[in-house]
């Protein structure tokens, strides 16, 4: 389809008869598999098994894997769909104009419907492109529609109208993923924005867009400029107690509570559902987006007690509008688990787990291979290891293998994950030959699908050093070891943070067979410096390090370099042990 820009040319004045930005349509659609069970996080629990799922192979930030399930830390690990986001504002991947009119026989707004009607199509169009793998026409799309209003605004037109076909082509580019030029057409929109008056026709909605992509963007201070415009906008023109509300108080709640305003961010979620209480009633499936974000950024925030009410009540909405077999019970019940994980209640968890995917699997809500069904199962079979009981985990992390070879063939690149994860547990056991023996296979597989110098390789790699020398096979454990560390320092270079990890492998593999003690003194030493940088000079992980350091140092009678390093040591492990008992 050949790219033409749009050819409305409206005459907007401006006029109280506007089109309000109204509450956009809350299409709970999204929510019918969106609840996804975040990671397990048992508190007080002597135990380090991770379980992970695909590698990246873009190292994003150095991680080597993106843990669904890591003991110890909590994230933030739901999918919304459809027209919301976490936070219930409007996702900046999808386009939604107005839908309240304060006076439908307008010609006005006869004029605005007809604008808003191509300005949807536009949009429409360029995601039907992205999604038939046609992303260059998309481009070319927003392109032509981008020189065409850039050449209104050279005339001297900036108004409502520029900014509306703006704004979608900005969600256009969000849509594509190009994020830079999505910042430059925000710049431009925000001069444009800052001009006009507060009772344009359309022009909550450009901000509440607006919002929604400085928030995805990381500008938080103008998101909430946006939101807080907004919201003052429609509490003047419907009240404080109003239904428009919902989607900037949202909005501005999931800023708040990303750059660490989270008592704020709570105050808004509770007046969010308090007004959808009171117009939709205390049932309204409506509710299950605010009070979703809520319990998240309770859990967050280290209050997991506080975090079960608001997951309590989805499950009982849940239950009461489709009955306790439906899938979204299953659903809901998956994120109580997590609650309950988080607070340290690992029995109830289990039951939640188990009895969510029961649930879920009779319900044929989600296929058996979706990759929310396979985390769910991989966060279960972490809870169980937790718990001590390995095997139950094992059988649940076989099946999720067995899933993946029925549905994608036997050595896809999607069993990496579980073998990898089979092969945790059996080192947990220490069940090392079956451990290397998955490993292999696991390698295997990458190795086929991936350049020899992928990154992603190093880690069934280094995993397989670790097995090798609980093995005792030492010199083979230190050649995969060599190998991971000299792909690795090509990838990230020689001060990053995998590299320091392969080498900290490698002086354990170094030390049993016998290497010269410089030489291992100095491998510490770049460990030390990665660190230092990573995690700051008062980390837990500095403080291994240097344990290790001032034990060559004395066993070398380096006594003079050696006191100032166990000084500095013995001040770390005090502050260590104030912070633990606190």
């Amino acid at each position: 389809m050949a790219a033409s820009p749009l050819l409305p040319s409206l005459s907007l004045n401006n006029n109280k008869n506007r089109m309000g930005q109204g509450y956009l349509h809350m299409n709970l659609e999204h929510l019918q598999k969106s609840i996804v069970c975040p990671s397990v996080c048992i508190q007080n629990r002597q135990y380090n098994i991770k379980l992970y799922m695909i590698p990246s192979r873009d190292f994003a930030q150095h991680c080597l894997l993106s843990p669904f399930a890591t003991l110890g830390s909590l994230k933030e690990d739901v999918a919304f769909q459809g027209n919301y986001d976490s936070s219930g504002a409007l996702a900046s991947n999808n386009f939604r104009r107005s839908k309240a009119s304060l006076d439908n026989s307008s010609n006005l707004l006869d004029g605005m419907n007809d604008f808003e009607r191509q300005l949807q199509e536009l949009f429409d169009e360029v995601k039907t492109m992205i999604k038939m793998g046609n992303k260059n026409e998309a481009i070319d799309l927003l392109q032509a529609n981008y020189e065409a209003v850039k050449e209104r605004m050279d005339a001297g037109a900036r108004g409502m109208e520029e900014a509306a076909i703006l704004d979608t082509i900005a969600l256009g580019y969000m849509a594509i993923g190009d994020l830079k030029l999505v910042g430059s057409l925000l710049d431009m929109l925000n001069d444009i924005v800052d001009s006009l008056k507060d009772d344009e026709p359309l022009l909550d909605s450009v901000l509440i867009h607006m919002g929604s992509m400085f928030s995805t963007l990381g500008k938080s201070e103008k998101s909430m400029l946006m939101y807080r415009r907004v919201l003052d906008i429609l509490e003047s023109e419907y009240g404080k107690d109003s239904i428009f509300l919902i989607t900037p108080l949202l909005g501005m709640a999931k800023v708040l509570g990303s750059i660490g305003r989270a008592t704020k961010a709570v105050e808004l979620y509770h007046r969010a559902i308090t007004i959808l209480e009171s117009i939709r009633g205390a049932e309204s499936e409506e509710l299950v987006v605010p009070l979703f974000a809520l319990g998240n950024l309770l859990i967050k925030e280290g209050r997991a007690k506080d975090a079960e009410n608001p997951f309590i009540r989805i499950l009982d909405i849940y239950t009461t509008t489709y009955g306790e077999n439906d899938g979204r019970v299953g659903m809901a019940m998956c994120s109580l688990a997590h609650v309950k994980c988080a607070q340290g209640n690992a029995d109830e968890a289990v039951y939640l787990y188990k009895s969510a995917l029961q649930v879920i699997k009779d319900s044929k809500y989600i296929a058996l291979d979706d990759t929310i069904m396979e985390k769910m199962r991989i966060d279960l079979a972490e809870l169980l290891h937790v718990v001590g009981r390995g095997q139950e985990g094992r059988e649940l992390l076989e099946e999720c293998l067995l899933i993946t070879e029925k549905y994608k063939g036997k050595e896809h690149p999607s069993s990496v994950t579980h073998l990898l994860n089979l092969a945790t547990s059996y080192s947990h056991s220490k069940n090392f030959v079956e451990a290397e023996r998955l490993l292999r296979i696991s390698l295997q597989i990458m190795m086929k699908t991936l350049d020899p110098n992928d990154p992603s390789i190093t880690f069934p790699m280094l995993h397989l050093a670790v097995t090798l020398y609980h093995l005792k096979r030492n010199e083979e454990a230190e050649q995969l070891a060599l190998e991971a560390l000299h792909i690795r320092e090509e990838a990230f270079g020689k001060e990053s943070l995998p590299v320091g990890e392969a080498l900290d492998c490698l002086v354990s593999l170094q030390t049993r067979l016998g290497k010269n003690d410089n030489e291992l003194l100095d491998l510490l030493k770049r460990v030390l410096r990665i660190q230092e940088k990573e995690f700051g000079n008062e980390s837990e992980e500095v403080m291994v390090t240097l344990k290790k350091i001032v034990f060559y140092l004395d066993k070398m009678g380096r006594r003079d370099e050696k006191f100032p390093l166990q000084k500095r040591l013995s001040m770390l492990r005090n502050k260590y042990n104030q912070r633990v008992q606190s």
